[in-house]
């Protein structure tokens, strides 16, 4: 009776140990990712998917100041860009640059009006004004992605300037989304039109920017 009572313990302790050694060798347990860690969204921005990216704010610079300008009595005051307003002037409408589907990067063959607006806010006309860049996209995809991208657009032309010399300190941008299409079309050839990056010059409250606007 002991002799089976030990053999029994015997296959016992084998069937255990077995068991432990199938159970160690499962995959391990299947985690939860984390948002924007090699996870796909289905509807991402103007076009489905993609890797999700975290959503920016609309307006990146509101914390950036202007240089010092004329304020009541003489004296100087620094104000935020975001509180400027667009000049009756506006030389920078043809100089709107376009995108790819889902791009952020300036082509080449939109760096020429890059480079013109660049040189007209360096020329001295518009001293004392400063320049705001309009991030847009076209209809497709969510609203928060095409805000993210929206903005990452107006980001590049920024830096574009801002390698040519401009005063980062004078540059605004902001993003529209898709909110504010030129073309209301459902077509390609509209959606091209939407995928873009708007120059607006703007001037301090009281229009304390020299030359360029007439009010």
């Amino acid at each position: 009776m002991t002799m089976k009572l030990e053999k029994f313990a015997k296959v016992l302790a084998v069937t255990v140990i077995s068991c432990s050694i199938v159970v160690g060798c499962k995959s391990p347990q299947r985690l939860t990712p984390l948002p924007g860690r090699g996870q796909t969204s289905s509807v991402g921005g103007e076009g489905p998917g993609r890797a999700i990216e975290p959503v920016s704010p609309v307006r990146t610079d509101d914390s950036i100041s202007s240089k010092p300008v004329a304020a009541g009595g003489g004296a100087t005051t620094t104000l935020p860009l975001n509180t400027w307003s667009a000049a009756a002037d506006q030389p920078f409408k043809r100089d709107t640059v376009y995108f790819e589907y889902d791009k952020s990067v300036v082509k080449a063959s939109e760096v020429s009006k890059v480079e013109r607006v660049a040189s007209g806010m360096k020329s001295g006309q518009y001293a004392g004004k400063a320049v705001r860049i309009e991030g847009h996209c076209d209809e497709r995809g969510t609203e928060e992605y095409n805000r993210s991208l929206g903005e990452r657009r107006a980001l590049a032309i920024r830096e574009k300037l801002v390698s040519l010399g401009l005063d980062p300190q004078m540059i605004d941008t902001v993003s529209y989304g898709e909110d504010r299409p030129v073309d209301p079309g459902h077509t390609e050839a509209a959606w091209s039109k939407n995928r873009r990056g708007d120059f607006i010059l703007l001037e301090p409250p009281g229009g304390g920017g020299r030359g360029g606007a007439s009010r």
